[in-house]
């Protein structure tokens, strides 16, 4: 019998575990949640949309050995939802969330458990690099500060002194350091999403600049998570029937 899988996706993590779970002989789907108009996708099969909440995440496990929840570090609500349908449905679930960012020498962290909180402590008047994604512009509309807001699709709403900037990352080193110093970024504010796409992070640090950094949010309680496709791999073979 082939071991069938059900990815939560839309990371990068996701994507190569798909394609090593193809290659392994496994009946893939992977679920995006369709909040991006283009995005890459996995190999195997794709289903685009939500699951209508915990119940019909719960319906859709009927014909699903294993559940992996390879979503965003930020997808908490997504996690949540996993962690219910996977209990009520007796389903293994496997967590993949790749390991957040350690400060080094010379960076200028400030850690702060929200999105509402980096917007409470960016200083009056501040350029801001805002890397959060489009759906965590709306924390700092009301904050008094210019705004570079970068993301893969336009916000619904801006700042007052906002420009945009639509590209899709990881970002190289030296674009980091050009960006940061052509538009005259004296804040940089970014989610602990770990990965890639640390490069603006190297550049701050160069540059002496302060980074409010959004801490994860937590696993639901019991859940565990394993932080490489290679883990996800040998669990599935311990799981899969």
């Amino acid at each position: 019998m082939t071991p069938r899988v059900l990815v939560l996706g839309g990371t990068a993590e996701a994507r190569a575990l798909a394609s090593r779970l193809v290659d392994g002989g496994y009946a893939v789907t992977t679920s995006l949640a369709g909040r991006t108009r283009h995005p890459r996708l996995p190999s195997g099969e794709v289903r685009t949309g939500g699951f209508g909440g915990i119940e019909g995440l719960a319906a859709a496990l009927d014909d699903v050995d294993v559940l992996v929840d390879a979503t965003h570090p930020f997808a908490a609500a997504m996690t949540e939802h996993a962690a219910a349908a996977a209990a009520r449905t007796a389903t293994p679930l496997v967590v993949l969330r790749r390991p957040g960012w350690t400060a080094g020498a010379g960076d200028r962290w400030t850690r702060v458990p929200s999105l509402e909180a980096a917007a409470a402590a960016i200083p009056a008047g501040a350029r801001v690099l805002l890397a959060t994604g489009r759906q965590g512009v709306g924390a700092f509309l009301g904050v008094d500060a210019w705004f570079l807001v970068r993301a893969i699709e336009a916000p619904d709403a801006l700042p007052p002194r906002a420009e945009v900037v639509l590209a899709r990352g990881p970002f190289a080193l030296d674009d980091e350091r050009a960006l940061l110093d052509r538009r005259r970024i004296d804040v940089v504010v970014a989610k602990d999403s770990g990965g890639a796409t640390e490069a603006k992070l190297v550049a701050a640090r160069e540059r002496r600049l302060p980074v409010l950094l959004v801490d994860r949010p937590p696993l639901p309680p019991g859940v565990e998570a394993v932080e490489s496709v290679g883990e996800v791999l040998v669990r599935l073979d311990q799981l899969a029937p």
